[in-house]
Order: structure tokens, then C-alpha cells, then sequence
């Protein structure tokens, strides 16, 4: 599609009920069926180009955590009448098998037969299962849910918090230490309070604001950082990945609703940044540097959901043309990304030149996609 035909498509305003459309009529089918192992349970890790199941692929815990929000999120929605039951059956499955066997946290990755191959404790992991957690919650409100929430936030209290502020990489501790572990624990915390109402949630969606100002963010070159060494200096030449300063903002723009901080400096530092580092197509490239100089050239799927919704939460302030660059980000995603053969699935990278470089459909981007839509639907519908 041409830019100029993005603009179109943009303008005549149908491209967030297009993906709501695409995801409850195609997306959330697939991936509920044969998405889902019926013989031995759990979502499979991801499909074959020609949307058969991967079956005998390893199963991260993530990716299980990330499908149980999403069918969670459809059922929020009101997208797909079974997004709850898909939702609660994902999370039978993740609790019944990813449970480490000392019983401290959850293990990184399951083999088809739900047995565990990894036992690695991994802080980026529990992430997605907090988030997972609070997005069930939400739905179900069910006090053993809430119970399970108590449980993993013990777990990274005791076992993973790092005396130099944060949480270390995991079990066992490795280097060097990323700012993406905490960002994902910041969308959790602020899930948790969105789903419960506790301050206790509010307080430690603080406590990774307050990592984010005075580690994490380059306040000289304007920059997220994406590697630090164990006390959180950072580590040079700084990585700077474009989607993670987009989903920053979108984060920021959430923890100010939730909680009044003022984050519009940052804001628009982060889009500024992320910004620069467009391809010819309108997409975000996966690396820079610092200066923003294009270090990798490929293209991933989540960084164009992450400016997409970068945009979304600039146009929820009222910022003048964000809501036509959100719209304009959705069409991309949709026409590059979303336009696949197999109905409900997504090329999840491309090269330089345009062309897709994973053969196969990754369940872990649905997790990007659908919090992108239903974004779309709450402010700009």
C-alpha cells in the first residue's frame, strides 16, 4: 500500500473497527483451536506458515501468560464470547504445569508433554503471569486468582529483588541487567491496580517510575537505555530499541491517569526518539544507537503496535494530529503485518528490502496486537 493510500485508508476512520473485526472473527477463532494442544493442553508456542500447529515446539511460560490476557482481554472487550473460558483454561494449564518444582515462582519453558525443560526463574516471565493474573482478575474477580497474585509478588520480593534497586534477571542471576523486565513488571503493576483498586499497586508502579527517571532514561541524550551493568549504570555504546521508547510512553501516559504524576516531558522525549527512526515504509526499525543511527534495519511486528498505541495515548491528551498518526500506525500495522494468508495470523519481521524473514506464525505477538486494538477502541472510537 502507498502512503498515500495509507492516508485514505486512515482518514475514512474504519481501520480500529477493521481490527476489531480481524480479531474476533479471525484471530481469537484461530488461536483458540488450533492455537490451543486439545490433546495435552496449553497454547502452542506457534503455528506453521501454513497456520497448522506447531506442536512439537517448547512452550514458554511468557507466551502461555500472554495468551491467557489476550482471550482475557477479549472477554473484557466483549470481543469473543469464549474469551473468558479460553482465558481460564490457559491459566489452569500455566498453574497446574509451570510451577517450579521447589516452588518458587514459575519455570521459563515447558516441553509439548507439559514437562519442564528450563528451570530457569526468569523476572521478565513473571511479568507476563502477574499480568496475566491481574487481567483474569479483572474478568473473574475470583479470590483464589487474588491469592495466586499474592503468591508471585512474594516470590520477586523475596527471591529476585536486587540491593542495588530493581529486580535481577532471574534465578539464576545473570548480566548484563535490562530496563525490559521492569517495564513489563510497570504494565503489570499498573494492571493489578486497575483490576484490584489497591494502593499497594499504585505504590509500586511508583517504584519503576522512579527507576525509569533516575537509571533507566538518558535525561542528557534523551534516551532509553536498554542494558545496565548491576548497580544500573549503563552500560555504552547505549542499545536503543524505537518500540520500547513507544511503549514507555504509553505506559507513562498510564501510570499519569492512574495516578496524577505529571509525565509529558518524558513523553514527548520518548516519541521524539522513537520517531527518528523510521524506515522508507512508516515502520519503526528494531535498533539504534544513541544518536539514532539505524543499527539493525529489520522490522518487527511490536514496535508498530507499540507506536500505534505511543500515539493513542498522546491523542487521549488531546495532543493535536496524534489521533490521525494513530490511525495512520494501525493501517501500517494492518497492511504490512496482519495482511497473511492464513486468516488471523501476521508475518512477525522483515528485512530492510521488505521481505519476511521468520517462516513460521510466533503466539507471542498476539499479546502486542491485541492490547493495541483494544487501546484503539477505548480512546479513539
Amino acid at each position: 500500500m502507498t502512503d498515500t493510500a495509507v492516508e485514505q485508508s486512515a482518514a475514512q476512520g474504519t481501520i480500529v473497527k477493521d481490527l476489531r473485526a480481524w480479531a474476533a472473527e479471525q484471530a481469537l477463532p484461530l488461536w483458540s483451536t488450533t492455537g490451543w494442544d486439545s490433546a495435552r493442553g496449553g497454547f502452542v508456542e506457534r503455528l506453521h506458515k501454513d497456520g497448522t500447529a506447531d506442536s512439537d515446539a517448547p512452550r514458554r511460560v511468557r507466551v502461555q501468560a500472554r495468551q491467557i490476557y489476550s482471550f482475557a482481554k477479549a472477554a473484557q472487550m466483549e470481543w469473543f464470547a469464549d474469551g473468558k473460558d479460553i482465558a481460564l483454561k490457559g491459566l489452569d494449564y500455566m498453574l497446574a504445569k509451570g510451577r517450579s518444582p521447589d516452588g518458587k515462582g514459575f519455570v521459563h519453558m515447558l516441553g509439548p508433554d507439559g514437562a519442564v525443560v528450563d528451570g530457569r526463574r526468569d523476572a521478565y516471565d513473571h511479568a507476563f503471569v502477574l499480568l496475566a493474573l491481574a487481567t483474569v482478575f479483572a474478568v473473574t474477580k475470583d479470590a483464589q486468582i487474588r491469592a495466586e497474585i499474592d503468591s508471585v509478588l512474594g516470590f520477586l520480593d523475596r527471591d529476585l529483588r536486587s540491593p542495588h534497586g530493581g529486580f535481577i534477571e532471574g534465578l539464576p542471576p545473570s548480566l548484563p541487567r535490562r530496563q525490559n523486565p521492569h517495564m513489563h513488571l510497570f504494565e503489570a503493576m499498573l494492571a493489578l491496580y486497575e483490576a484490584t483498586g489497591e494502593a499497594q499497586f499504585q505504590n509500586r508502579a511508583g517504584d519503576f517510575f522512579g527507576l525509569f527517571v533516575s537509571n533507566f532514561f538518558d535525561q542528557q541524550a534523551q534516551v532509553l537505555g536498554e542494558y545496565f551493568e548491576e548497580d544500573l549504570a549503563r552500560i555504552n555504546p547505549v542499545v536503543v530499541e524505537p518500540g520500547h521508547q513507544a511503549e514507555w510512553l504509553w505506559l507513562l501516559r498510564s501510570f499519569e491517569r492512574n495516578t496524577g504524576c505529571p509525565t509529558g516531558r518524558f513523553r514527548t522525549a520518548l516519541l521524539k526518539t522513537a520517531l527518528r527512526s523510521c524506515d522508507a515504509s512508516g515502520c519503526l526499525v528494531d535498533e539504534t544507537d544513541a544518536a539514532g543511527k539505524i543499527v539493525q534495519a529489520t522490522r518487527r511486528l511490536w514496535p508498530q503496535t507499540e507506536i500505534a498505541k505511543a500515539f493513542i495515548a498522546q491523542a487521549e491528551t488531546s495532543e493535536a494530529g496524534a489521533e490521525d498518526e494513530a490511525k495512520r500506525a494501525l493501517v501500517r500495522l494492518q497492511t504490512h503485518y496482519l495482511n497473511h494468508p492464513v486468516r488471523g495470523g501476521w508475518y512477525d519481521q522483515f528485512d530492510a528490502e521488505g521481505r519476511s524473514m521468520v517462516d513460521f506464525i510466533p503466539a507471542s505477538s498476539f499479546y502486542h496486537i491485541v492490547c493495541a486494538i483494544s487501546e484503539a477502541e477505548q480512546v479513539l472510537s
